[in-house]
């Protein structure tokens, strides 16, 4: 691995933090005028990667007489592996093998499920989990990069759908608060089941991808918007995976965020992409309401022309319909999702046969950030240019 990729500020970056501080507290005392006073000593890292490519990982767990450590699966096997009791009950392993990428994982102590505090938090499968970065030849598109950088907001919005307030974090490009003469297209962007709308700042780095990529004039200025992808109203019976996202994203969130930034207020300058979970909600959007999205793009997402109560064949029935109604039209798949691979590629062939402009792309990997890292950046590299 390359050193500076290993001494990347991204790679401990987290939800908690931006800049680590390392320390522990001890010795806590108060004097006689209440202010306290306290030893910070270095604490050791959770998770350190080593320049051969091997991962040490690390947890307090002094009183345990078992711990172990164990991935997702995918990229990072889910077989727990055994660590080893060090010195003031610290528990470490050395593990060969681990591919480059966005790795969550588990520590199991006396075979129960904890999280390490020595190791970055994230949000994932409806809970708080470690995770780590490793990267690789080609991860510098996402890291922390000496570029002119964007801006990420936290916005609060009333939805008239829900009768709650909702949050999403808002991407603008450099420049944004300079050029104020400027307009820019936008895409919102939904995170996979089990995640947040944090997910695509803190797992998929996508400030950093937008910030690298309009660095090297490889892709255009736009604003990016995150939204949770669960939005359900407590008097309906609702499908887990859409549940009223889609009228929360097209009567509250679009509309707010044309009054408040400096969008192209225009079908044709608007894209929603989403992964998993997410793509499904992008299908399902978009197909409702080409009024307002005329651009797509599906990660790891099974594109169906039914489900439920709709029926979107006809959009592809005549290609200068859909020519006149979309632009771009964006799947992509890593190479192991099998099933996904079959089903995609197969239709997007029998769509092109029809004069449907369908764009894949297949990358290697699993169902997981690596994959959609790599698979946005190259939706990027070509929405609306």
């Amino acid at each position: 691995m390359k050193n500076e990729y290993l001494n990347n500020q991204a790679l401990e970056t987290e939800a908690l933090y931006f800049d680590p501080s390392g320390r522990d507290i001890t010795n806590m005392r108060f004097d006689e005028n209440g202010f306290a006073h306290g030893n910070y000593p270095k604490k050791p890292k959770g998770v350190e990667l080593l320049e051969n490519g091997d991962v040490v990982f690390r947890i307090f767990a002094p009183n345990a007489k078992m711990v172990e450590v164990a991935g997702f699966g995918g990229r990072m096997s889910s077989e727990k592996v055994p660590m080893k009791k060090g010195e003031n009950g610290l528990w470490e392993v050395t593990v060969s093998g681990i591919p480059g990428g966005f790795h969550y994982h588990d520590y199991f102590v006396d075979g129960n499920r904890v999280t390490s505090d020595l190791a970055p938090y994230g949000y994932g499968a409806f809970r708080s989990v470690n995770y780590f970065e490793k990267p690789d030849e080609g991860s510098g598109f996402y890291l922390l990069q000496d570029v002119p950088h964007g801006t990420i907001r936290m916005d609060y919005y009333k939805s008239s759908v829900t009768g709650k307030f909702r949050s999403c974090f808002v991407y603008t490009p450099p420049g944004y608060e300079t050029d104020k003469d400027e307009r820019y297209p936008v895409i919102y962007l939904q995170h996979g089941g089990g995640e947040a709308e944090t997910g695509w700042i803190w797992q998929g780095k996508i400030h950093y991808i937008m910030d690298n990529l309009i660095a090297q004039g490889a892709c255009r200025k736009a604003i990016v918007v995150m939204n949770n992808g669960y939005a359900f109203v407590r008097s309906a019976i609702e499908n887990p995976n859409m549940g009223s996202i889609g009228e929360v994203i097209v009567h509250d969130c679009v509309p707010f965020i044309d009054k408040k930034y400096r969008t192209i207020a225009d079908r044709r300058f608007r894209a929603m992409a989403g992964l998993s979970m997410g793509a499904f909600q992008t299908q399902e959007v978009v197909f409702r309401h080409p009024d307002i999205f005329a651009n797509l793009a599906m990660l790891s997402g099974t594109l169906q022309r039914r489900y439920e109560g709709d029926d979107y064949t006809a959009i592809f029935e005549n290609p200068e319909v859909f020519k006149k109604d979309f632009g771009v039209f964006f799947l992509s798949m890593g190479s192991e999702e099998k099933s996904l691979i079959e089903n995609n590629l197969s239709l997007a062939e029998e769509l092109r046969a029809k004069g449907v402009d369908v764009k894949t792309f297949v990358t290697p990997g699993y169902h997981e950030w690596e994959v959609w890292r790599y698979s946005i950046r190259e939706f990027l590299r070509f929405a609306f240019q």
